[in-house]
């Protein structure tokens, strides 16, 4: 967790509490064993969907056949996982297809060096474009370019190359099928997990002290819950529309105990011995159980049970607070957070009744609230949004297009050298390149390391077991489906295993279909090696570093955060304005524009050449960007709890402002030179909207409150972005044409609201 220092320009920034060499940040990344994607019935799917085609096709005296059907199933199996029915058909058969295309396209052109690079190059820049449609098509558009690659260095005859597509085409199908096998039994089984692992996580952050300077809670589970529920798209069963309004509810529960949490705060600052403060914890604490008692039901398909009673509790600690009006607090502030609380205990108990209902029932109850206009995030199958996002990126200014370019030409580079020279099984060169080489440095040099690494620890393996067990096809496909299995199971958990495994998967493979292990083992380790250092080459020749992105993905942060403020403010100041789901999608959107930038800050720490200033500043970026975000969510919390009240005129001024003056910041963080005098004084704004307006009304004490939070954060985001883009420039402050901020008078500008 970041502490905090204040600058000498009074403002407060957060800091790492330790810095991290890159040494260990890259050994880090190296040895990072990420238990959650270990999935045996996924596993264990693919393998026998990858033995089956084996077992058939030698038992009918086709192993050719056999081999190519596996081929497909086991190219097919990187697409499966465990994530909704619909969403996980689609992609998988997406895969099949274009893998059978691709075994056509290569076996078709591999008997001419000049046709079998070009195609081969031309598909290696499409899929390198794909990046930017999301990884749903870069993973097929990996996939279906090494399977090209590896057809390309056996040319057949226009027939055999057909019969080969279509030999993958049912290999794919038959791994598909076996992932959805369980569709019309278990057809809502990954929304139930998703949506009960969501619970989980709210129960155990509720209760828990709610830190400004953190992400809010249960952010991950909250973005998988969605993306499980948006394949709902277009089905509305009962079980489909509980499901959603499940979703609805736990969003709402979400910023309920989030802004339940930070008033006890307030009350613990105001008056740390008063009563209710004890009240407000137990409830709390009541909250995480029945959210716990909902998660265990989900995961289980089972009733609660006794702990729903537990919501007549959280009633009765409501009344506590209710009663507790006027006594022993020393400031009329004081009453008007015992307002708030009250409020927010009195929602959030009719929010845990209603997802108590909705998970024991199959008729969803209340849900004629919810808002059935969903968030539509466009799919990459749909030609016109993958088209559009395709065309934005056909520049030089965009990484994913120099990430296309690059491995365009280190797939020609290296292809042309194992066909020129030609080299046993040189088709191993293309394939490691497109394996190893990445958009961003940190992936890159891990995954040539472990590629390397693994690649000769599992051509040792695969030697050890054929100098040690009978050499026999019974034999070797029990291997392949161990291998199959080991690869897919603990192999998406560290790359250097899945290294490993795939390695010697391959030698049996070749083996099974009469190739000498011997010089399956010494062409693949050599060959190996020689794509893994080009695509490093290719790499460090043309480099797109984390640091030149990491400004980019901050101003993309901060769009998608003035959008999110745009939208509540428009909900106070214009009743009606805005519906629901508009606010629920910008919230979306801002939470995955913060793990973007999250994800891009741990590349930058692993780049050559990242200073620990650097980092610093990124993270205190981080930091301030998240107190913002706090204030936020709290004012979307209240906006259903808090009576209507005329607008202040005074807030649209400082809403206004406070667009103004992320928009400003994005134009820095885009290489603009934005003066001192452009920006608003939110300081005086705020101070005008503390004078404007009946304090003790209880939506004008919240929007008080978190304005304050706003103008504190914004004031500290804007010195921490002036100072970034200043270290990008090396320039001094003087140089730089902006002045830093000036602390005014009263509060610093970092401090906490």
């Amino acid at each position: 967790m970041a502490s905090n220092s204040v600058t000498t320009s009074g403002v407060t920034t957060a800091q790492p509490a330790a810095r991290v060499s890159q040494a260990r940040v890259i050994w880090r990344l190296l040895t990072h064993f990420d238990h959650s994607k270990m999935v045996p019935s996924l596993a264990l799917r693919n393998a026998v969907g990858m033995i089956l085609p084996l077992v058939v096709g030698f038992a009918l005296g086709m192993p050719r056949g056999g081999l190519a059907m596996a081929s497909g199933a086991l190219n097919v199996s990187y697409s499966d996982g465990h994530d909704p029915y619909p969403q996980r058909a689609r992609r998988m058969l997406a895969s099949t297809v274009w893998c059978a295309i691709a075994i056509f396209l290569g076996a078709i052109t591999g008997h001419r060096n000049v046709e079998a690079v070009f195609v081969a190059t031309a598909w290696a820049f499409i899929a390198g474009m794909l990046v930017a449609v999301g990884t749903t098509a870069a993973d097929v558009g990996v996939i279906s370019l090494v399977l090209l690659v590896v057809y390309a260095a056996q040319p057949l005859t226009p027939r055999q190359a057909a019969e080969a597509g279509v030999l993958a085409l049912a290999g794919g199908l038959l791994q598909t099928a076996l992932s959805i096998a369980l569709w019309p039994v278990r057809r809502y089984d990954p929304e139930r997990r998703a949506l009960g692992n969501l619970f989980l996580e709210l129960a155990a952050a509720a209760g828990q002290p709610t830190q400004a300077a953190n992400a809010p809670p249960a952010t991950v589970a909250t973005a998988h819950a969605q993306d499980a529920i948006n394949a709902l798209d277009g089905n509305n069963s009962v079980e489909s529309i509980r499901f959603r309004a499940l979703l609805s509810q736990a969003e709402r529960i979400r910023l309920s105990t989030m802004m339940l949490a930070r008033l006890r705060l307030r009350m613990q600052r105001e008056n740390p011995n008063h009563a209710a403060i004890g009240a407000v914890s137990r409830y709390l604490e009541n909250a995480s159980e029945i959210l716990r008692a909902i998660g265990e039901a989900l995961f289980g398909n089972k009733q609660i049970g006794l702990q729903a009673d537990r919501v007549t509790l959280g009633i009765a600690l409501t009344y506590q607070i209710r009663a507790q009006h006027g006594i022993g607090s020393r400031a009329a502030f004081f009453d008007a957070v015992l307002q708030d609380a009250q409020f927010q205990m009195d929602a959030l108990s009719g929010q845990l009744r209603a997802a108590i209902d909705l998970a024991n029932n199959a008729t969803p109850e209340g849900a004629a609230a919810f808002e059935k206009k969903e968030k539509q995030q466009p799919l990459w199958l749909r030609f016109s949004s993958t088209i559009a996002t395709i065309h934005a990126n056909l520049n030089f200014g965009s990484a994913v297009f120099r990430h296309a370019l690059r491995l365009s030409f280190a797939m020609a580079a290296g292809n042309a050298i194992g066909r020129e020279f030609d080299w046993r099984r040189s088709y191993w060169i293309p394939m490691t390149i497109v394996l190893v080489l990445k958009p961003e440095f940190a992936v890159t040099f891990t995954r040539g390391v472990l590629r390397i690494t693994g690649t000769i620890l599992g051509l040792l393996l695969a030697t050890v077991l054929f100098h040690f067990l009978p050499i026999h096809v019974a034999t070797e496909i029990i291997m392949i489906g161990v291998f199959t299995f080991l690869m897919r199971w603990i192999g998406p958990a560290n790359y250097g295993v899945f290294a490993v495994m795939i390695s010697a998967l391959v030698v049996l493979l070749l083996t099974i279909n009469g190739v000498s292990p011997r010089e399956v083992i010494l062409a693949r380790g050599m060959n190996t090696a020689v794509g893994g250092v080009l695509a490093l080459l290719a790499y460090l020749v043309w480099p797109t570093w984390e640091r030149s992105r990491v400004g980019d993905n901050v101003a993309a942060m901060l769009r998608a955060y003035r959008k999110y403020f745009s939208a509540v403010a428009k909900s106070y100041s214009e009743k009606g304005s805005v519906e629901r789901f508009e606010i629920e999608r910008a919230r979306q959107e801002g939470r995955t524009a913060r793990t973007n930038l999250e994800a891009s800050v741990e590349r930058l720490a692993a780049e050559p050449g990242a200073t620990p200033d650097q980092i610093e500043r990124v993270n205190a970026i981080l930091a301030s960007s998240h107190r913002f975000a706090h204030a936020v969510m709290a004012l979307e919390a209240g906006l259903p709890l808090t009576p209507d009240v005329p607008a202040r005129s005074e807030f649209r001024v400082f809403a206004a402002d406070v667009e103004k003056t992320l928009s400003l910041l994005e134009e820095i963080l885009s290489g603009g030179r934005v003066p001192e005098k452009k920006f608003p004084n939110l300081r005086e704004d705020h101070t005008s909207l503390l004078a404007a307006g009946d304090p003790e009304k209880e939506r004008y004490a919240l929007v008080n409150i978190e304005a304050d939070r706003m103008t504190n954060s914004l004031n500290t985001l804007r010195e921490e972005i002036v100072a970034w883009s200043r270290l990008g420039r090396g320039q001094s402050t003087v140089e730089s044409g902006i002045v830093p901020v000036a602390p005014r008078q009263g509060k610093a500008h970092g401090e906490g609201g």
